[in-house]
């Protein structure tokens, strides 16, 4: 984009962005917002180098892939600590409370609350007693309403729900925003506190993403907020579980209801039929129904139902294995 960064249009946008997160997001007052380049990714490290502080240790709720990376990252800096693992249920459940075994010494509790691989997520927000809670909102940010103030912090790559890939937002409690708790082999970039103190600006930003982000922020605005995407994905979410659930068993659904995911839906054909599924892909394909494959670490289907998915959309995908399943039932 060329525009300053600097520049009094551009020092709008990104005020103007970051105003419309607060508003929407509900925001406390005291907390600093962050516009993180490298995406979610990097703020697996970021986490630990900012918030491990002398405690040296933290707890994960590893419940899919992408918090086994988290967890598996904090181990370059100090410990982390898996506090619950459902690697054995191939990441299909997620534990209750009284099935972690949190460290209350532990410098912060890390959870995923949707994992787009295995179509887990967080229905409610952990309670984890006194320690300071962390959570990787990456793939379900902006669709639904959330509790800021229940967290220490707050990280989301935005590419999902809110804009284009290479950046990710923050907002973190003022407790960690100081530099408090900083690693000393923290690099200055991935440092809360400088990017805090800096507006989010230590370097050139992500102008262009912060720009679109914004525009996607006024648009949320005017639709209602938060609520409205809850509801658009609760529809859409339902429309094509009870697609699955009510084929008799010809798709099936791996992921225990109370943790199905409203975003990513994995699914099966007739109990894992690689013929089958491939051509119900290939079928789904002349419909213009696209990427609809399993993540390659998991195989079997997969439907993304974020913001940028109309119920038309789905509508149209549940039509189409309805048809499939009467075609190939046999």
């Amino acid at each position: 984009m060329e525009m300053s960064h600097r520049s009094k249009e551009f020092m709008t946008i990104a005020s103007e962005a970051e105003k419309d997160l607060r508003d929407i997001f509900g925001v406390p007052s005291d907390y600093k917002v962050l516009m993180n380049q490298g995406g979610a990714t990097l703020q697996f490290a970021s986490i630990p180098l900012n918030m491990l502080g002398t405690e040296g240790k933290a707890d994960y709720l590893v419940t899919g892939q992408w918090s086994e990376k988290a967890a598996k990252e904090c181990n370059k800096y100090g410990t982390g600590q898996v506090a619950c693992n459902t690697k054995a249920s191939k990441f299909t459940t997620i534990p209750g409370k009284s099935e972690w075994k949190l460290d209350p010494e532990a410098a912060y509790v890390h959870y995923c609350d949707n994992e787009t691989v295995n179509g887990v997520e967080f229905s409610y927000t952990p309670d984890v007693g006194n320690v300071p809670l962390v959570a990787d909102m990456s793939s379900n940010f902006c669709s639904r309403p959330i509790d800021v103030g229940k967290h220490a912090y707050i990280y989301a790559g935005i590419q999902k729900n809110l804009g284009p890939a290479g950046m990710a937002v923050g907002f973190v409690h003022p407790s960690y925003a100081g530099g408090e708790h900083e690693l000393k082999i923290c690099p200055t970039y991935m440092s809360f506190k400088t990017t805090a103190d800096n507006g989010s600006m230590y370097n050139t930003p992500a102008c262009f993403t912060m720009y679109v982000m914004g525009e996607y922020l006024k648009y949320t605005k005017q639709k209602g907020g938060l609520a409205y995407w809850a509801e658009q994905s609760d529809k859409k979410s339902t429309m094509l579980y009870n697609c699955i659930d009510g084929s008799d068993g010809f798709y099936c659904c791996p992921v225990e209801k109370s943790a199905r995911s409203r975003m990513n839906v994995p699914f099966t054909i007739k109990g894992g039929n690689e013929e089958l599924e491939k051509k119900f892909l290939d079928g789904a394909k002349k419909e213009k129904l696209y990427t609809l494959a399993g993540h390659r670490s998991v195989g079997g289907c997969r439907a993304s139902l974020y913001n940028g998915m109309p119920i038309e959309g789905v509508e149209k995908l549940t039509s189409f294995m309805k048809s499939f399943m009467d075609e190939n039932r046999q």
